[in-house]
Parts: C-alpha cells; structure tokens; sequence
C-alpha cells in the first residue's frame, strides 16, 4: 500500500511540543483544530494499558483557548450555552455543551473562570470563535473574543498526582476536580487544573510561555522513569469505554445535548437566557426520538472513517455507529451510536454489514461495562 503524508501549511499548524513528540517516536497524526495531534506512539492498545496503569505525557495544545474578556464576558458565555452559569466561580472548570439557535451542538468545552470579567473556553474541535464574535457583534456586547496562545500538556494516568508533586510540590495534591491554581516550577508560574480527556485522572497546564514550557516537558520526560512515564496521546478505546464524547466524532451540529446524554447541563426552568431555550423547550415537551448509547461488535478490529448503518434482522435502520475501537477488556470492538427510540433496551441486538460481510452486535449502555 502506498503511504501517504500529511503536508505542514500555515492552515495546518503544528504545536510549540511536535519537534519533542517526533523526537519520541509519535506514530500517526490526526487534524484537530487545524493542528496536528498524535494519535499514537507505539499501538493504540498498548497505550491503552500503559495508560490505565502508569502515567503519561500528552501534547493537547490542539485544545485552543478562547478568551472572553470585558463586561459583558458572562452574557455573551451564557449565550452560548444551555447550561446555568450564573454561579460559577472563579478558579473553576465548567463543562459545557454550546448550543445554537435550533439546540444543535456547537461544540463541548471546558470553561475556565479565570476572573469576573474573564473567561477562556478550552474548546473541542470546531471554530468556537467565530460563534462567540457573531453572537457578541449581533448582541452588540463590551467584550473581546480572540484566541490566546495557549499550550496545553496533559499529566494523565494514576500515577499523574505523584508526578505532578515532585515537580510542582505537595500542594498540588490538595487541588480538587475541575479546580485550577497557580503553582511553580523553576522560578515560573503556571496554571494547572485537575482535568483532561481520560478517567484515569490527571492535569492539564496551560503554559504561555514557550521556553519554559519546552523546559517543563523535559523536565517530565528526565524524572519520569520512576513513575514509567511515557509520551502519550488522548487513547481512543479508554475514552470509548468511559463514554468522553468527542465533537466531530460522536456528536456534531445535527445533534442536540439531549440526544447527547447531556440532561445535566441544560437547564430550562430559571431565568436564564440562552441561545437555544425555545428549541430545547420544544424538543423536551416533544421527546427526543435518538439519542447516543454504547455498542460493543463481535470483531476483533475496525476501520472507521464514516457512520456505519446497523440494522436489525429485518433490515429496519437501529442506527449509526459514529465512533469505534478494539478494546482488549472486552475482546471485541465497543463503540458509541446514536441509537434510534425502538432500540433503547440494552438487551437489542443489531448487524451492521463490513465487506459485504455481516456482522453481529449488542446494545449497551454509557459508559460501557
């Protein structure tokens, strides 16, 4: 098979990290916010294990910030999203789902408080500041929108916290879930927060200062051995099985957060002005008639580059497979789909067909177990 690249443009940016990532061997790329992210070193299954048991490096400055500053910083937020923000405070993570007029998805982003009148939106993979100026120039809203120049490491696994003490100190350990602080390393200060795209557990570090952050990364990578740290990425099967949607995967903007699974962030019965209220009111009153579930396939590999059609026995449409792994708990391939009403008891079985061959699988639900 002839092998392909991908070419590095002003439109396909790399990161402050890339020449460290092929320093160690990353072995494959995908394209995530117009940048390059790894998407393995070794296997994909390998690091699954390694992940679930040790500790690992990733390169998530995929993840950009936008930053929403100014007076009107909390109206344009809450704008955006179906979730009641009100409260938030400063020094917190929020998870939102953003919403447009008609309900749909926009992106999941993790939301930072970072002060009053300011804001940062860790987004996913789609252009969130385009939204945020539209909406802020058609509300005619005191604020600025732009992207900073932010990079992100991720410290994931369970033995990120003893890690992340011996070079930040023990103070880190006190710092609780969707939280951030500032804490210190080489006379430098860096905002740190207890996240990341896995249920391993972990940090993110936001740096805005290259040098130190390139020193940062060495520093992990000279000390690690103790803790069998290794260059990582965010790992396809461990983020399947514990149900982290991905946007542009899982979801996108022909879905709503009820068909989601994301009844927790919307809020309908206060106050609160959002984009999308009128359609979600109407879409809850009305029932949605889809909405995402777990699937595991009686295979032992797949490739999925679209929506894969699943059927019953009579050829009725189950749904669509939207994203899908081996798992080596399992011994079989599990997956996320967008499941239609008639199919919602788990016990439903379906076929999807590969190669004209069919296949056989269950329904299960999030997170799959």
């Amino acid at each position: 098979m002839k092998k392909f690249s991908i070419s590095k443009t002003r439109r396909l940016r790399t990161t402050p990290f890339t020449s460290r990532l092929e320093k160690y061997g990353v072995g494959g790329y995908t394209v995530y916010n117009h940048m390059l992210l790894p998407t393995f070193f070794r296997s994909v299954e390998e690091e699954y294990e390694h992940l679930k048991n040790h500790v690992q490096l990733w390169d998530v400055s995929v993840q950009r910030q936008i930053e929403v500053y100014g007076p009107d910083s909390y109206k344009l937020i809450q704008l955006m999203t179906c979730r009641d923000l009100s409260k938030a405070k400063v020094n917190k993570c929020y998870y939102v789902p953003l919403i447009d007029k008609d309900a749909n998805m926009v992106n999941d982003p993790l939301i930072l408080k970072v002060e009053d009148y300011k804001w940062r939106i860790c987004i996913a993979d789609s252009d969130v500041i385009f939204f945020a100026k539209g909406i802020a120039g058609s509300f005619n809203l005191n604020v600025k929108v732009f992207e900073t120049n932010i990079s992100t490491l991720a410290v994931q696994g369970p033995k990120s916290e003893k890690l992340m003490a011996k070079v930040f100190g023990e103070k880190i350990i006190k710092l609780k879930f969707f939280n951030f602080e500032y804490f210190n390393y080489n006379n430098m200060k860096f905002m740190i927060s207890k996240s990341g795209f896995s249920k391993q557990g972990g940090y993110e570090i936001y740096i805005d200062n290259l040098k130190s952050g390139l020193e940062l990364y060495d520093q992990f990578i000279k000390i690690g051995n103790e803790f069998n740290l290794k260059p990582g990425c965010p790992n396809a099967i461990e983020r399947i099985e514990g149900a982290l949607l991905s946007y542009g995967n899982d979801m996108d903007n022909g879905d709503n957060p009820l068909e989601c699974g994301l009844e927790k962030y919307v809020n309908l019965n206060n106050d609160i002005n959002f984009l999308g209220k009128n359609s979600l009111l109407k879409i809850k009153s009305i029932g949605i008639k889809r909405k995402l579930m777990g699937v595991k396939i009686d295979l032992n590999e797949i490739n999925l580059t679209q929506e894969i059609k699943l059927s019953d026995e009579t050829n009725n449409l189950v749904g669509f497979l939207r994203s899908a792994a081996y798992s080596p708990k399992f011994k079989k391939v599990v997956g996320i789909a967008m499941i239609n009403e008639k199919y919602w008891n788990g016990s439903n079985s379906f076929q999807l067909t590969i190669d004209d061959k069919k296949i056989s699988g269950e329904i299960c639900s999030l997170p799959i177990k």
